[in-house]
């Protein structure tokens, strides 16, 4: 029977942990190890793990800072599973989980694998309309999770991710420590020739930010991200990727409409109008909650701005530097 590693890096939370270990607690699927990678952290989360050694097979291991891309080559080199799945610490699972796993690799085997996020329904409003924003067709143009990237080209994400020990052996586990590593990794995954699929049923619950400040920061980095991968792989930047970009300066632009011509601003202003019109009927009809769909509609102007910003950011430092440069990151906080 195949045995699962379940890699989680963790750096200063073992509240979520906690959450986690007690999901993972209650899979039905019992054929699996957990290793915890302490990246660091100044809040250490070893008691946590203590808590749980007579109900899991678990193992922790503590090492100096280096970001959640090495910290996650640490535990691949750890671990004695035949298939490696990859949580972020601030997430939960059903308790079938691996059950649904194991079913899809016995009847269809993909070397690599990412599941969908979405939120619980004991998440706060706003981390309900922070998940909307990041998977609605008027932000994403809902790419995440999408049925289309059932099988082949998908890449996979490392907040739920899952690959076969030969991926690693092969690939070498993630070249950078942050900055898109786990974007990277699945396309040189994908360019070795492994398949990779969207397990749908394979979700998990992603608690992700708790304010707009934290949340416009995490999509600034993920602007930042997108163009180190094109650092690596240039055809991986595609011109769906510069849309929070051109959103971004065309909101700021509306007020010079006005010297151009009024009707370009009332025009400007009718888009925007409409457009958060139909973000906070849509969040409203999946969440039942006005709150939420008037959340909703910040969540969206924060990460499209976010995501615009440190696109620019980066990218105009894109410019002026060598062509052969790789951003590899500094170890900072985890911006998942």
């Amino acid at each position: 029977m195949r045995k699962y590693s379940i890699i989680i890096p963790v750096y200063n939370r073992p509240d979520e942990l906690t959450e986690l270990l007690e999901c993972l607690v209650q899979q039905t699927f019992k054929n699996f190890e957990v290793i915890i990678i302490e990246d660091g952290s100044k809040i250490k989360c070893e008691k946590v793990v203590q808590s749980f050694k007579d109900r899991l097979e678990i193992y922790y291991f503590y090492k100096e800072n280096g970001g959640q891309g090495f910290a996650r080559n640490y535990g691949f080199e750890r671990a004695k599973g035949d298939y490696f799945i990859l949580f972020d610490s601030d997430a939960l699972i059903e308790a079938n989980y691996l059950e649904i796993v194991q079913n899809r690799l016995n009847t269809q085997f993909v070397d690599v694998y990412g599941g969908p996020d979405t939120d619980h329904p004991s998440f706060a409003p706003i981390q309900k309309a922070i998940s909307y924003s990041m998977t609605s067709v008027f932000t994403t143009g809902g790419i995440r999770g999408k049925k289309s990237n059932l099988g082949g080209t998908f890449h996979p994400r490392s907040f739920n991710m899952g690959l076969s020990r030969k991926v690693w052996e092969q690939t070498s586990g993630f070249q950078i420590s942050r900055m898109g590593e786990d974007i990277i990794f699945s396309i040189t995954a994908l360019r070795l020739g492994f398949k990779s699929a969207l397990l749908p049923e394979a979700f998990i619950y992603h608690k992700r930010r708790t304010d707009f400040g934290a949340f416009f920061r995490q999509l600034r980095f993920f602007g930042r991200a997108r163009i180190n991968i094109a650092r690596f792989y240039p055809n991986e930047l595609k011109l769906v990727h510069t849309f929070p970009l051109f959103f971004t300066l065309g909101c700021i632009s509306i007020p010079f409409l006005w010297l151009i011509h009024p009707w370009l601003f009332y025009a400007g202003i009718a888009f925007l109008a409409l457009y958060k019109l139909l973000i906070f009927i849509d969040a409203t009809r999946q969440s039942g909650s006005l709150k939420v769909g008037f959340l909703s509609i910040i969540a969206a102007f924060v990460q499209l701005f976010g995501y615009g910003i440190g696109f620019l950011q980066e990218g105009w430092k894109r410019l002026f530097e060598s062509k052969t440069h790789r951003e590899t990151g500094t170890a900072i906080e985890y911006p998942s």
